[in-house]
């Protein structure tokens, strides 16, 4: 199938060809008819499959008509969980949308919000918008959804693990009864079912799974290690194994600081992003750690999502996290668009219930790799996909 068979108008088609687009995915294949049809959606697909094209292209057909629009108002609104989505996001719709006469806007919190006041006088077609920035824009009577036509829900299940439901609600309060519903999540656990069920009637639901042949080329493995020996550890890879880049999850930010004290005294530099950080600074790290002025870098969990870094060689779960899929959504971050990655995982003994949890939902053991001078003191118990009952031992 191509993107022509879709029914995309010209400049969209053009703007694809020009980004290097050949033939849409999975998702893009089921989902673009779909919401071009004007029904309701839920899509449930994994991050990495071209889930932001499948609602944006079709978003962008339908607006692309000759209605003028007023000010303060909105025609289509995509709500994600984070800024660094937000802004990717609409990187994206502004790349797709190149030769339309449509405009769009990022609009978070951590920033001044008169820039985006002054911007939303003029109307905006296609706003993406973090929950409570925009509710906060909503109250001060900034902008009105009275001609909001198509709502999206982005990374639901995030949404929803960040604790938003409540500003969800509120916002889908204010909406106009007759809208175009999208809802696009990794996951369709029960609270986001129960979510859609509170907003969307009728949709038609789809389904992605990566099959082999397609899915991210990621080498997985683990280190065990004592917790006091963590950043010894990361510093020894770093050297040993030449790394040249690597992003490293942690827990706080409290210890991102401490982690980038430990390390550059080492003589390794490496900076930090974590919700501390003014928008700002942290738009400028990540564009320093994208065209790589800055080798490594250590996030907490906020980076997770909505960060597209081509090429990335490695990440590193520096603390392994609590939830499976914060682990699924770290190590996608790495082996994107057919390149190859790797992710590595420091797992001590107090991880142990963890790691059983990761493992179970892979359906595999991740490879334990050893280093000379790292012996652990606490050591973390084999596997529980290799367990096998003492009278079935020989």
């Amino acid at each position: 199938m191509s993107f022509l068979s879709l029914q995309l108008s010209e400049p969209i088609l053009k703007a694809l060809t020009e980004l290097g687009y050949t033939q849409p995915t999975p998702i893009q294949e089921k989902a673009i008819p779909v919401i071009m049809s004007g029904k309701n959606l839920i899509a449930a697909a994994q991050t990495g499959t071209g889930k932001t094209a499948s609602f944006v292209l079709p978003i962008l057909q339908l607006l692309n008509t000759d209605r003028k629009l007023r000010g303060k108002r909105v025609r289509a609104l995509i709500l994600v969980p984070t800024r660094e989505l937000a802004v990717q996001v609409e990187k994206s719709i502004a790349a797709y949308g190149q030769h339309l006469e449509l405009n769009s806007m990022a609009m978070y919190g951590g920033v001044d919000s008169s820039e985006q006041t002054q911007r939303l006088i003029w109307g905006i077609d296609i706003l993406v918008a973090t929950p409570g920035r925009l509710l906060d824009m909503a109250n001060q009577r900034a902008l009105h959804f009275d001609e909001l036509e198509i709502l999206v829900l982005d990374e639901a299940d995030r949404m929803l693990d960040m604790g938003f439901v409540g500003d969800i609600n509120k916002i889908i309060e204010r909406l106009p009864e007759h809208r175009q519903n999208l809802l696009f999540s990794a996951t369709i656990s029960d609270e986001v079912r129960a979510l859609a069920k509170r907003s969307i009637n009728n949709p038609v639901e789809i389904s992605i799974k990566q099959d082999k042949s397609s899915s991210p080329k990621i080498e997985q493995w683990l280190v065990t290690v004592d917790k006091g020996n963590k950043s010894a550890l990361l510093s020894h890879l770093i050297k040993e194994q030449q790394w040249d880049q690597a992003l490293i999850f942690i827990e706080t930010k409290q210890g991102a600081a401490k982690l980038v004290s430990q390390l550059e005294k080492r003589g390794i530099p490496t900076e930090s992003i974590h919700g501390d950080r003014t928008q700002g600074m942290r738009e400028k790290i990540l564009a320093d750690f994208k065209s790589g002025k800055i080798k490594f870098l250590v996030a907490t969990g906020v980076a997770a999502r909505g960060l597209d870094i081509q090429n990335l060689s490695r990440v590193v779960n520096y603390d392994v996290p609590d939830q499976v899929e914060d682990y699924i959504h770290r190590i996608g971050r790495t082996g994107r668009a057919g390149a190859t990655g790797e992710a590595i995982s420091f797992v001590a003994k107090d991880n142990f219930r963890n790691l059983c949890a990761i493992e179970s939902r892979l359906g595999h053991v991740i490879t334990r790799k050893t280093f000379a001078g790292f012996d652990v003191k606490k050591t973390v118990p084999d596997s529980i996909l290799n367990y096998v009952p003492k009278n079935k031992r020989n």
